[in-house]
C-alpha cells in the first residue's frame, strides 16, 4: 500500500511530466543543436562499430509517470521499440534523455555491454545531467557522444565501411 508522502510524490511527478512542454524540449535542443548531435553521431560511426541512437523525451505519458515507472524502465522500453537492439553486431546503444525529470540513461545491446560496465556509462550519464544543470544542453550532449565514441572506437573499432543501420538523426518525443 502506498503510503501518503509516495502518493504526493508520483502526484508530482505526474503533474511536471503533463504540463512538460515540446517548446521547453525545442528550447533546449533547438534544430541547430540535433543537426550537431547527428553529425557528431554520424561521425562517430565512421570510426567504430556501434551504432548511437540518442531519444530526447520531453516527459513520460502522464500515466507511466503516475505509475511510477523509472527513467531506465522507460529506456529500455524504448531500446526495443525502436529497434536499437536489432543491429548486426549486436553494438546498438541508446542514449535516453527525460527533460521533465532531469535524467539521462544508457543502454547498450549485449556485445557492448559485456566490453563496458555500468559505472563507465553512469560516468557519461553524469557529463549530461551536470551540462544540463548548467543549461548546456548542445555541448555536454557532445561531450557525451564524444565520450561513447571513444570509448566505441576503443572496444568495437571500426573494420570498414558499413551501412547505417540507425538513423543519425535524434528523435525527439
Amino acid at each position: 500500500m502506498a503510503t501518503a508522502t509516495q502518493a504526493q510524490g508520483g502526484f508530482r511527478r505526474a503533474l511536471r511530466h503533463w504540463l512538460g512542454t515540446r517548446a521547453e524540449a525545442e528550447r533546449a535542443f533547438p534544430a541547430a543543436t540535433l543537426d550537431a548531435i547527428a553529425c557528431a553521431i554520424a561521425e562517430g560511426e565512421r570510426i567504430h562499430r556501434g551504432e548511437v541512437r540518442l531519444v530526447v523525451e520531453k516527459a513520460l505519458p502522464v500515466s507511466a509517470a503516475w505509475s511510477g515507472v523509472t527513467n531506465r524502465q522507460r529506456a529500455i522500453a524504448l531500446f526495443a521499440d525502436y529497434g536499437i537492439w536489432d543491429t548486426e553486431d549486436n553494438c546498438g546503444v541508446l542514449i535516453y534523455v527525460n527533460l521533465a525529470d532531469h535524467k539521462v540513461d544508457i543502454v547498450a545491446d549485449r556485445g557492448i555491454d559485456r566490453k563496458i560496465g555500468v559505472a563507465t556509462w553512469q560516468a557519461v550519464c553524469d557529463t549530461m545531467t551536470r551540462g544540463f544543470g548548467r543549461g548546456e544542453f548542445q555541448a555536454a550532449t557532445l561531450d557525451a557522444i564524444g565520450q561513447v565514441n571513444e570509448l566505441l572506437q576503443r572496444h568495437f573499432p571500426s573494420n570498414g565501411p558499413r551501412p547505417n543501420e540507425l538513423p543519425d538523426q535524434p528523435l525527439m518525443l
